[in-house]
């Protein structure tokens, strides 16, 4: 796949942050365009998480900037990020198990009446139009969330993020404890949403999805960033050489302060 468009719509610069003397992230910058999807990838304590959670509000950045289209951005907490359209779907989906799709859409945000009771037939019928987008197949609204399955649990997260029209996506390992019909039907969800405009910051550590469904990698190693590439210009084993050894192919790019340099 290839970047549908040259605006970046995402700029993290030199950002840093450090736990108890440990630096987490160290002097990091990664972009992302409109309608890209860019694959986070490193072992475990990398720093890749903790990258996005600055950007998610979740974590305060001691140093670096932040841009979104183009503009300096504050962002302090996820509040500050979601009034950037910056919405974060983590792996535990923070899903409300025991109502259906419509309420899990709408949790917080519910829709009423002129007579201020709950507004369920609008709130099914919106929830039916974003499903409709993402996931055609899908009919089980009226069941609570907790009796679906893991790919369709993300397509409620997923249309949850987007009902409020979100614009770029964080997704943390989407994919982790899923089997392989599950893990295509999100890998559907993801290219639908590319389809759509919007881009996505996707945390892994599965290369096979990720060259299937990034348009380029960005590796991190001791929170470091060690350099980003097209998934077309790399190999699996070029991108494992980075994620173990720290290794930039000539196609890569370096990052600042990469620990190969």
């Amino acid at each position: 796949m290839r970047k549908n468009s040259t605006e970046k719509v995402i700029e993290l610069e030199n950002i840093s942050i450090s736990f108890g003397g440990i630096h987490a992230v160290d002097d990091a910058s990664v972009d992302l365009h409109k309608g890209e999807v860019v694959a986070l990838l490193g072992h475990n304590g990398a720093g890749k998480s903790t990258l996005v959670k600055i950007l998610s509000g979740a974590y305060k950045r001691d140093a670096g900037d932040i841009r979104v289209r183009g503009e300096l951005a504050n962002i302090s907490n996820p509040r500050d990020a979601k009034a950037y359209g910056i919405e974060t779907i983590y792996q535990t989906l923070a899903l409300a198990d025991n109502v259906d799709t419509a309420a899990n859409l709408f949790l917080g945000r519910e829709l009423r009446t002129a007579w201020g009771t709950l507004d369920d037939v609008a709130m099914e019928a919106a929830a039916r139009e974003v499903m409709g987008r993402l996931n055609p197949r899908f009919q089980r609204f009226k069941e609570p969330v907790k009796a679906l399955s893991g790919g369709q649990r993300q397509s409620v997260a997923i249309a949850r993020a987007i009902q409020f029209n979100a614009q770029i996506l964080i997704m943390d390992e989407p994919t982790a404890a899923l089997g392989p019909e599950e893990t295509a039907q999100v890998g559907e969800l993801i290219k639908q949403l590319k389809y759509e405009g919007i881009s996505i910051f996707l945390v892994s550590h599965d290369i096979e999805d990720v060259f299937d469904l990034a348009d380029r990698v960005a590796v991190m190693k001791n929170g470091q960033m060690v350099g980003s590439a097209d998934v077309g210009s790399v190999t699996k084993d070029e991108v494992l050489g980075m994620i173990i050894l720290g290794k930039c192919p000539p196609a890569a790019q370096k990052g600042p302060g990469a620990v190969n340099q």
